[in-house]
């Protein structure tokens, strides 16, 4: 199976092609990250004009600083894609990188009814696979499945939890999920993140794990959504389920946060409202022949995208470099692959495709997190890196 084959190349754009404003960054041979212009004829360095989308996203009008700006062609988008994957890669030529940089990479949680309803049964099981059957079935039955109408710290929801704990049926999921305040943690260390054909991990250990597809909002340090793109939060439900507190472990592995293909800074073409509409598809395509199609729809989240933004940034809490935020996913795999009742589980070199029309498509292959190439291109690396090729922006000092 071949995640850089034309077909799925040609995919990764949006639906409307190059038409929107959007953005990567790709690894350069003897320079080092840039960041690029994505057109229809190449892909161009800006790097002069933004060192880092970081700095882009805060700046007063994105659209017209990326339209505006002339740069380098580096290449073809298919060149440079197919150049990507480590184990093709010549290095000497170009390849794709995750789309952010210097942003705090965020996420929330349980922002969906359907995916609070499994994070219960992770809970109840312990991180035993085999026992979610049952125990989802004893689930269902207590609190029902449709509870994307209730409004999350609503007077509705506040009574659901006291009739809950009477029957001894609370959970801290549920808390999140329907209480006032909601799980926002922190997904990755900046930098590093996997970009659009690389291998993405899981921690070789996990024997239950699933991929978690969602859209990703590029947010500035005052609080303004300035674009969206695609992640995988890739998660270990055996590991989290065993344990709440070992969440960092379950969430944050090499290679464990895959987001691209590239930033859609919003414009004429693109909106907040876009994404509040944006549906995500998931293809899980295994060596085995297993397919696993799921799909997840911003419309019913239990949250709004401003209101995630502004539980996460604010008085309480700044981020002077922006943040990207992953807004939780609908999509919990429940789909059998081996025994009956054991569910969905990764399996090496399986092909993940997160889509959805505006955003186009985020490709990776699974490996444990041991076999993706290590991340050694740090903070330190990248602010080195910029002052050699004098490319400091000295307006962001102090």
């Amino acid at each position: 199976m071949d995640h850089l084959s034309s077909t799925n190349i040609a995919r990764i754009l949006p639906v409307d092609g190059f038409q929107g404003t959007l953005v990567g960054r790709v690894w350069r041979p003897g320079l080092g990250p840039s960041v690029v212009a994505v057109r229809q004829d190449g892909l161009f360095d800006i790097s002069s004009t933004c060192s880092t989308v970081s700095d882009l996203a805060a700046m007063d009008d994105p659209e017209r600083l990326v339209k505006a700006a002339q740069g380098e062609r580096i290449g073809s988008l298919e060149d440079i894609a197919a150049n990507t994957a480590p184990d093709r890669r010549d290095s000497s030529k170009p390849w794709l990188l995750a789309p952010i940089d210097l942003q705090v990479v965020k996420a929330a949680g349980v922002t969906f009814a359907v995916s609070m309803l499994e994070r219960v049964i992770e809970e109840r099981a312990r991180g035993d696979a085999s026992a979610a059957a049952a125990i989802r079935a004893e689930v269902l039955r207590l609190v029902g499945d449709d509870l994307s109408r209730l409004k999350p710290g609503s007077a509705e929801a506040m009574a659901l939890k006291e009739v809950l704990m009477a029957q001894g049926a609370w959970s801290q999921y549920l808390e999140v999920g329907i209480g006032p305040d909601a799980e926002v943690f922190t997904k990755a260390p900046t930098l590093s993140a996997v970009g659009a054909f690389m291998d993405a991990g899981l921690h070789p250990k996990s024997t239950w794990n699933n991929p978690e597809p969602e859209v990703v909002v590029i947010v500035t340090a005052d609080g303004k959504i300035v674009g969206a793109t695609l992640g995988n939060d890739v998660n270990l439900r055996d590991f989290e389920g065993r344990s709440a507190l070992l969440l960092s472990k379950a969430k944050d592995n090499n290679a464990s946060c895959s987001v691209g293909p590239f930033v859609r800074f919003f414009d004429a073409t693109f909106s907040l409202d876009d994404v509040r509409q944006t549906t995500v598809t998931l293809t899980v395509e295994g060596e085995d022949g297993f397919r696993l199609e799921g799909s997840s729809s911003i419309t019913k989240i239990s949250r709004d995208p401003e209101d995630l933004v502004a539980q996460t940034v604010g008085p309480h809490h700044q981020y002077p470099d922006g943040f990207a935020l992953f807004l939780g996913t609908m999509f919990a795999p429940t789909q059998d692959r081996g025994e009956p009742g054991m569910g969905f589980t990764h399996k090496h070199g399986d092909i993940v495709t997160i889509a959805a029309p505006k955003l186009g498509a985020l490709i990776n292959r699974m490996k444990p997190s041991s076999e993706c190439e290590p991340w050694t291109f740090g903070i330190r690396a990248l602010m080195s890196n910029l002052a050699q090729r004098g490319l400091i922006n000295t307006r962001q000092a102090g």
